[in-house]
């Protein structure tokens, strides 16, 4: 049992006594001193930024113009089916179905209207009846009063004076009274005739507006205006309208039908880089989902006004890209790589970036001199940096800090004022972007030239 025992603990401390030189071992190979040299030629200024497919020209699939006409109550209207993403349709075919339910509560409106203007049309009529019958009856009695009032004068003619004159008084008042009837009743008529008409022009005003619906409803069904590939709207929040969105009166665009013989790539890049990037620019273009496709391109629109995307504090500004050739693998919303060419500098000394760092802001490099040199440093892409001053072609430093570098002496200081006068410049520069910028939001605010652009729509300048 003692034995045993023994046999374990002799077991534990071998594995203890290994972990022990394996941690050494590894701090060992962590501490190997990695070296570059610097090298001359050709340097590539490059933005690389990731974008993604759209297409330079598309139509909309729009829901019926007559949303707008106020035939419905002004709301939102739903979309209840959509076809996937990505289907060829053809002309006519069916893309989207709005929701009727919404306009379905005007529609029942509007037969409850038909129906009370529909029995305001026969109690009108049924009024007029009566009231005609009526008159006719008080006027064909009146006729029958001036009668009796002639016939009482032409007896009365061998009676006094008095009587005589009483007689005529009193077929006078019956001829009179039966004038004022037939007044009447050609007055009436006329009022009766215009409350039927009234009554009836409601009646037809009601029934069109039912016709109207049931066209326009006859349109939640959406089809397509011509053949081509479905993709989503993209909202301006950058949420693609899918089936359960909403469109509005102003804004009904349910899909498009993008032209995909003229692709661009959409991408944002960072407020750092952007003042590189400008029109006309060209583009190396990778689809990632075909690694082994590559195409070219030309910068088109950069954006005057930065943007916040979602959860970030970073402001980005929009960049898009026309791409030269066209390919049937493109597709709308694949992702692409985009390097962009700023700029390219022949017969110059550059490094990896990897191999400079700082002090105080001051960059410098270790060299094999045991020294921390002070550079002066130029243009830079992903990798690597154009070195000005401060190093010779071939010259060999540190990618990684060697020991003891603390005790180095700094050389080059003669290149410090430059390089504060450079970082002064820039930040001018940087200050008067910002200005003009702010200058054009205030513009487009205030309605100026170059106001927001439509939900959708693409810029057509920079």
């Amino acid at each position: 049992m003692k034995k045993r025992r023994i046999w374990w603990i002799a077991g534990g401390a071998i594995v203890v006594i290994a972990a022990v030189l394996w941690v050494n071992r590894s701090k060992k190979k962590g501490n190997v001193e990695l070296m570059t040299e610097v090298v001359q030629g050709d340097f590539e200024v490059l933005v690389t930024v990731t974008g993604e497919l759209q297409a330079l020209n598309s139509e909309n699939i729009m829901g019926p113009t007559e949303l707008r006409s106020g035939v419905f109550r002004y709301g939102d209207y739903k979309i209840q089916d959509l076809v996937v993403e990505g289907t060829v349709v053809d002309s006519g075919d069916v893309v989207a179905v709005l929701d009727k339910s919404t306009a379905g509560n005007s529609l029942l409106d509007v037969e409850d209207a038909i129906e009370q203007a529909e029995s305001r049309c026969l109690t009108t009529k049924l009024d007029t009846t009566m009231s005609l019958q009526g008159l006719r009856d008080d006027l064909l009695n009146k006729t029958f009063a001036v009668e009796e009032a002639g016939i009482r004068l032409e007896q009365s003619k061998f009676e006094p004076p008095a009587t005589i004159r009483q007689a005529e008084i009193d077929l006078d008042k019956a001829r009179r009274a039966l004038e004022q009837a037939r007044s009447n009743y050609d007055l009436q008529v006329q009022k009766s005739g215009v409350n039927m008409n009234e009554a009836n022009l409601n009646l037809m005003r009601q029934q069109r507006r039912r016709e109207q619906m049931m066209e326009i409803l006859a349109k939640f069904t959406i089809r397509a205006p011509k053949k081509g590939m479905v993709i989503y709207f993209r909202e301006w929040n950058g949420q693609k309208r899918k089936i359960g969105s909403s469109i509005s009166p102003w804004d009904l665009t349910v899909a498009t039908l993008p032209d995909l013989s003229v692709m661009v790539s959409k991408t944002y890049v960072n407020e750092i880089d952007i003042s590189k990037v400008k029109k006309g620019q060209q583009v190396r273009i990778g689809v990632d989902a075909f690694p082994d496709k590559k195409f070219t391109g030309e910068a088109i629109y950069v954006a005057d006004i930065g943007e916040q995307l979602a959860n970030t504090d970073a402001k980005v500004f929009e960049v898009q890209i026309k791409l030269n050739e066209s390919d049937p693998i493109m597709r709308p919303s694949m992702t692409t790589s985009n390097t962009i060419v700023i700029n390219t500098l022949y017969d110059v000394k550059y490094l990896p970036i990897d191999a400079i760092y700082s002090q105080d802001s001051i960059p410098f490099v270790y060299t094999r001199n045991h020294v921390k040199q002070v550079v002066l440093l130029g243009e830079s892409n992903d990798n690597q940096i154009v070195v000005e001053d401060g190093l010779n072609t071939g010259d060999k430093v540190y990618i990684s800090v060697p020991e003891n570098a603390d005790t180095w002496k700094l050389s080059g200081e003669d290149l410090i004022p430059v390089i504060k006068e450079r970082r002064l410049q820039k930040k001018k520069e940087i200050e008067e972007m910002e200005r003009k910028a702010e200058e054009e939001k205030k513009k487009r605010q205030q309605g100026g030239p170059g106001g927001r652009m439509a939900p959708g729509q693409m810029p057509t300048n920079q």
